[in-house]
């Protein structure tokens, strides 16, 4: 019963993903520089500019960096999908913070760098991984169940670097860059509350609904197709540049 229930919503729903994917890959790529995984143009000007320590601005960068992050707020999405007690939800995404944190940090300065869109396409990954856990994927086909805190904080870690090597390509003073750079990740973290209180209501009104069960299979699908996407976006993108 079970089953033929979630074939049929997942019938019902396909094609109106699958539109919902084609509008995405066309707005993608229409508009790369504004979802692109770091800041937008007229942010990346302030930032080169910038000479000093500025607390307020850097703050603000780090929580619009989170809001408007397409690819943290994905995987945050699938880190807390099936995580009903608030404790476990501080857990997940105080491990994923640190691993954000450590490798913007050492990133930048220590100048390590790589592709930006390499780091992104793994980004992209991250999110279908986490899809697939929630979906049972490596129980049915391994017969184990991954380290989720494990992931997570490697997942962290790789986000972290991902903006970390984009912030290396605009080229900060050195005159009040560790200040900056703690004010900046100060401002992550905000927006990362930020964003999980509103992941949080929409997704607690929306357990409550009976097809609650039904729907998640589907809904981390879809997720997963984005996550897809991501990574072909990025890849395409190392590829023509």
């Amino acid at each position: 019963m079970f089953q033929s229930l979630r074939t049929t919503l997942a019938r019902d729903l396909f094609y109106p993903c699958l539109g919902l994917v084609l509008v995405l890959v066309g707005f993608f790529g229409i508009i790369p520089e504004a979802f692109a995984h770091g800041v937008t143009v007229g942010d990346k000007g302030y930032i080169q500019e910038t000479t000093g320590v500025h607390p307020i601005p850097f703050i603000y960068l780090g929580a619009k960096h989170m809001m408007t992050g397409y690819d943290h707020l994905l995987f945050l999405l699938g880190v807390i999908f099936f995580l009903y007690r608030l404790k476990n939800v501080l857990i997940y995404v105080t491990l994923f913070a640190v691993g954000h944190i450590i490798t913007l940090l050492s990133g930048v300065l220590m100048e390590i760098s790589v592709s930006a869109y390499i780091i992104d396409a793994i980004i992209g990954f991250s999110v279908v991984y986490k899809a697939l856990d929630n979906m049972g994927a490596y129980q049915r086909w391994f017969g184990f169940q991954p380290n989720t805190k494990v992931a997570t904080i490697l997942f962290g870690l790789l986000h972290g670097f991902g903006l970390a090597t984009k912030i290396l390509e605009y080229e900060l003073s050195p005159d009040g860059l560790l200040a900056n750079l703690i004010f900046f990740n100060i401002g992550v973290e905000i927006g990362q509350i930020l964003a999980l209180v509103v992941i949080l209501i929409v997704i607690s009104y929306w357990r409550k609904s009976e097809r609650f069960l039904l729907q998640a299979y589907t809904a981390n699908a879809f997720v997963m197709m984005l996550g897809f996407l991501l990574m072909f976006y990025q890849m395409t993108g190392y590829i023509v540049q």
